[in-house]
């Protein structure tokens, strides 16, 4: 069985602790509420000082939550704005296009899907919130590497694996790929990732013009690109959509 690292977790309850409650505490009394040595609690308060999460007041000495904790917050917040923003939107593409909806943001190298509507039919499907999807094989991971500056360059950087016999790795090529995508406003992936699926993603800006995350359709690919054509209609929805989305968070006309 897995052990817990005995110092994360005390690193933790002092960020709850200094959380909730009074807004500034002491040495002591964060080592009585935690049942920690004076010496320990300041190792880990020290540690967490230097990384930004807990400030000392320099009058009292006292203790409270830093400002590296808040930048960490609005990313989530972020996320979640992104998320909230979209909810409609993305149920709408659903329904017009008859096919299933992702959401996706940069994170650790891939796309994290943050929001999934199922496709509106009456089969099987799995929630895929939480999932990670490549850079450089899918229609929401080109997207990213398109318009996000560091989405690109960590689709560069790293190794980019063959998923299929369509999937294009070699560097130059795949530049090329994401030129087209910036033409367009919009990329593909037709069996590329998965056989027999193919997408049609769109970027999403905020209202500094900063490319946030990518929305794009999935389905089968005698549906989504019958006969080797994508489906103008799709790419209209989609592109639609995440227009639609980034004038919510403030981007203004497209």
């Amino acid at each position: 069985m897995t052990r817990n690292i005995q110092s994360l977790e005390r690193a933790a309850a002092m960020l709850r602790l200094l959380a909730g409650g009074e807004r500034r505490l002491g040495l002591s009394d964060i080592a009585a509420s935690l049942g920690l040595a004076k010496g320990t609690a300041h190792g880990i308060l020290r540690t967490l000082q230097h990384e930004g999460f807990v400030e000392q007041d320099e009058a009292s000495g006292r203790y409270q939550l830093g400002a590296e904790l808040l930048r960490l917050g609005t990313t989530y917040l972020d996320v979640h704005e992104l998320r909230a923003r979209a909810l409609v939107w993305t149920d709408d593409l659903a329904r017009s296009s008859g096919e299933s909806v992702y959401l996706g943001v940069l994170h650790h190298h891939g796309v994290l899907i943050v929001h999934h509507v199922f496709r509106p039919d009456d089969s099987r499907q799995v929630l895929e919130i939480g999932a990670m999807q490549p850079l450089h094989s899918t229609a929401l991971g080109k997207v990213l590497s398109a318009y996000d500056p560091v989405a690109h360059s960590e689709a560069v950087e790293t190794d980019r694996k063959a998923f299929t016999e369509r999937t294009v790795c070699d560097l130059d090529g795949f530049e090329r790929v994401l030129d087209v995508t910036r033409a367009r406003g919009y990329a593909a992936d037709a069996e590329e990732t998965w056989e027999g699926v193919a997408s049609i993603a769109a970027p999403i800006h905020d209202r500094r013009r900063m490319p946030v995350g990518a929305v794009g359709i999935t389905g089968a690919v005698e549906r989504v690109c019958p006969g080797g054509e994508l489906r103008h209609e799709l790419i209209a929805a989609v592109r639609d959509c995440a227009r639609a989305v980034s004038r919510d968070l403030g981007a203004g006309r497209f």
